[in-house]
């Protein structure tokens, strides 16, 4: 789309614009400049931080490991982006992981650890999925240890948490791989995540068989699943993949009802892997118009603005928190739209998220973004307690700094760090 936009008289694209992408590349030399020296836990991994950028808990920071994983995602962005003292970050983190999260009797990677030991040493397919994104981007960024931990969560994945049977993973084990107390349930989110995580994978090693599971993933949660729920993305299952509206589990990673949030990362996610599987899938960019579409009509506050946490099967705002993750997504689902099917609606959106964004989540008087507001957009703690993320945030901003086709990593690499 080019031009005057002729039903609603917007100009362009945003994203188009250089001043736009200016702004977009401060936001994200922002955050970097706010987690970069900040969040490194010199006794290994990284702290989480409270509003102020300050630890939370320096004595006894407990580091989960998605937390680990995805700073070392960002920062090998980073690397890949030329940014001093990136691979430092990259490094810092991998080692973690590596020495540290790895069980090396049982195998696998424990959820988390302190200055002690593990605190929770359950094999979780959330976490697993992280590290799988971690080893992919450290790989294209060329850190030494990216092939061998790419190669044993690979495995692990494989033969732990995949059943071929339904084309995706499993939810959660004990330390020693044998079934948890919860063990029929099965949860989207973990699905989600590995997706991108596949599909990253894929990038860096030109193996199909990352693609090829991030598509049967798809085809669960989302051809079969939510396209015979409205376009709405169902967060938790039992063991044989059904339906289970009722379930009632861990606010932060497993809300009930549904999470307009996941809707919109969903749609930016099927129009990625429907760009690197050749475009042969015609139900996945019909997936993302309808995903989005609908997260803007039921999940978006047209009284306040921003997207409502959590609603309940019949609609309703059930959890009417305002979070950093649902914009931050939504930013990259209308710009990944936008690029595949341009229309005044999906721009009019990336407008209205980014100003929401400017308005009321970043923080101007110490940096960085607010995780969370009340439903009239006044910064809260009720799920999160400070500062302890840059991955949605970031990649919201760099998202439409490059073509979507792929991932930042692949992105930023084939430019060769121009933006």
């Amino acid at each position: 789309m080019t031009g005057e936009n002729q039903a609603t008289g917007l100009p362009g694209r945003w994203s188009d614009r250089p001043y736009h992408r200016r702004w977009l590349w401060q936001q994200a030399d922002g955050l970097y400049d706010f987690f970069q020296h900040r969040a490194v836990n010199p006794r290994g991994g990284f702290n989480d931080l409270d509003r102020a950028g300050r630890p939370l808990d320096a004595a006894g920071q407990v580091r989960a490991i998605h937390s680990t994983a995805r700073m070392v995602h960002c920062f090998a962005i980073a690397s890949l982006l030329g940014r001093p003292g990136a691979d430092d970050i990259v490094d810092h983190g991998m080692t973690y992981l590596w020495n540290r999260h790895r069980d090396t009797t049982h195998g696998g990677y424990v959820w988390s650890l302190n200055d002690d030991g593990p605190v929770d040493s359950s094999k979780q397919g959330y976490g697993h999925a992280f590290v799988l994104l971690a080893a992919s981007s450290a790989k294209v960024a060329g850190h030494p240890l990216a092939e061998r931990m790419l190669a044993d969560v690979t495995d692990i994945l494989e033969t732990k948490f995949w059943e071929a049977r339904h084309g995706a993973i499993a939810e959660e084990f004990n330390a020693d791989w044998s079934e948890i107390e919860s063990g029929a349930y099965r949860g989207q989110n973990s699905n989600m995540h590995l997706t991108e995580a596949l599909m990253a994978a894929y990038e860096a090693t030109g193996e199909r068989a990352y693609l090829d599971k991030a598509e049967s993933i798809a085809d669960l949660v989302i051809r079969r699943s939510a396209g015979s729920v409205g376009w709405r993305v169902a967060e938790h299952f039992s063991r044989d993949w059904a339906l289970d509206k009722d379930y009632r589990g861990n606010e932060m990673f497993r809300p009930s009802g549904t999470t307009p949030g996941h809707w919109l990362e969903w749609a930016r996610l099927i129009l990625q892997l429907w760009s690197l599987g050749g475009k042969r899938h015609d139900w996945m960019p019909q997936a993302a118009e309808g995903l989005f579409s609908q997260s803007m009509a039921l999940g978006w506050d047209e009284t306040k603005g921003g997207f409502f946490y959590t609603l309940d099967w019949d609609d309703a705002p059930a959890k009417r928190s305002k979070l950093w993750w649902p914009v931050s997504e939504g930013a990259g689902a209308a710009h990944f739209l936008n690029q595949h099917r341009p229309s005044d609606f999906h721009e009019g959106s990336y407008r209205k998220i980014w100003n929401i964004v400017a308005n009321a989540f970043l923080d101007h008087d110490h940096g960085g973004w607010h995780e969370e507001l009340t439903e009239d957009l006044r910064p809260a703690n009720t799920l999160f307690p400070g500062k302890g993320d840059i991955y949605h945030a970031l990649q919201a901003c760099l998202i439409p700094l490059y073509p979507a086709e792929g991932s930042l990593t692949k992105m930023i690499a084939e430019s060769g760090g121009k933006v």
